[in-house]
């Protein structure tokens, strides 16, 4: 079972906002999805954009910033072409004010 790892704090990532981070060896981004955070792989499944660049769109959506792809950040489910494979999600943990991943 994968160890959490304390990768950022609350405050560095208000509502709407993203924060790219390495964990494990892997890059990692961290959204604040309307108070939710969220985290999943930075690399876009359908040409390795970096997600992390991309913008967060209503409803949790991550838009890759190279074709468009959209993914849900919750369950890295493609939302909109052109990728066809899901995104790695990982689960999140939110302890006062830290953040914490297991990948």
């Amino acid at each position: 079972m994968p160890e959490f790892q304390r990768v950022a704090t609350v405050s560095e990532i208000p509502p709407g906002e993203m924060k790219t981070v390495e964990v494990n060896g892997e890059e990692v981004v961290i959204a604040n999805c309307d108070g939710e955070f969220v985290a999943f792989n930075n690399v876009c499944t359908h040409k390795g954009g970096p997600l992390g660049e991309g913008l967060l769109l209503d409803g949790c959506v991550i838009e890759c910033p190279f074709h468009g792809g959209q993914f849900n950040t919750k369950t890295g489910e493609v939302v909109a072409a052109p990728p066809q494979v899901p995104v790695a999600t990982y689960p999140v943990q939110v302890d006062g004010d830290e953040i914490s991943v297991a990948v």
